[in-house]
């Protein structure tokens, strides 16, 4: 669960640097990609519809992949080599920001990524962590009795609010490359650790799933 909170925090940067540097467009929250895209056919100033359908189209190619990779595979133990292809995707898209490629070559890698990313915690299914969205999240807080699930709702929300926050901050001093290299930093972490969980020596453990990210 740690991992997926870090994946959280992740989709708050990468919005801010899409949101803000990429000309008002999301490529984690699929929801706002959605309205913004009906309010830009609609005429609406400052938003793109062939921005909003690139990131849509590209978050869907992500997670059709995401899901349909090795499907038979227990879920905890794609963690580690989903996260390393979004870490890939999110290198490709700092690579094309940094040499100027146009947004679209930004745009593409990212939305990819956390289709990818979306699909892998569909597949894990943790309730009321989608590490994007959070919807059904609050209206979980705020409708459920205060349980197990309370802290962790909780806890979601303010990560993403504060991976949001970091990442405006990030850009403000950075801009988007700044925003990007720190969201790759902590994919790899989430990486290491995802392999270190499921590769290490049978010692007392069997090599057994030692427990869900």
């Amino acid at each position: 669960m740690p991992l997926l909170f870090a994946l959280t925090f992740v989709s708050g940067l990468v919005d801010a640097a899409s949101f803000l540097g990429l000309g008002r467009v999301f490529v984690a929250n699929m929801t706002g990609n959605v309205v913004f895209l009906g309010f830009a056919l609609a005429g609406a100033a400052q938003l793109s519809a062939a921005a909003s359908a690139v990131a849509l189209l590209g978050f869907l190619a992500g997670a059709f992949a995401g899901g349909a990779w090795r499907r038979e595979e227990e879920p905890a133990r794609i963690v580690a080599p989903v996260a390393a292809i979004q870490a890939l995707l999110l290198a490709a898209a700092l690579t094309c920001q940094a040499a100027g490629w146009g947004r679209y070559s930004v745009l593409v890698p990212l939305a990819c990524g956390m289709g990818l990313q979306n699909a892998l915690v569909h597949r894990l299914g943790v309730p009321d962590l989608t590490t994007t969205v959070m919807t059904r999240t609050l209206t979980g807080l705020a409708v459920d009795r205060p349980g197990s699930a309370t802290m962790r709702r909780a806890v979601s929300v303010v990560t993403l609010a504060a991976g949001a926050y970091t990442g405006g901050l990030l850009h403000a001093g950075l801009g988007v490359e700044g925003v990007l290299a720190v969201a790759l930093g902590l994919v790899l972490t989430v990486v290491l650790v995802a392999r270190r969980r499921h590769e290490e020596p049978a010692g007392g453990q069997g090599g057994r799933d030692r427990g869900s990210p």
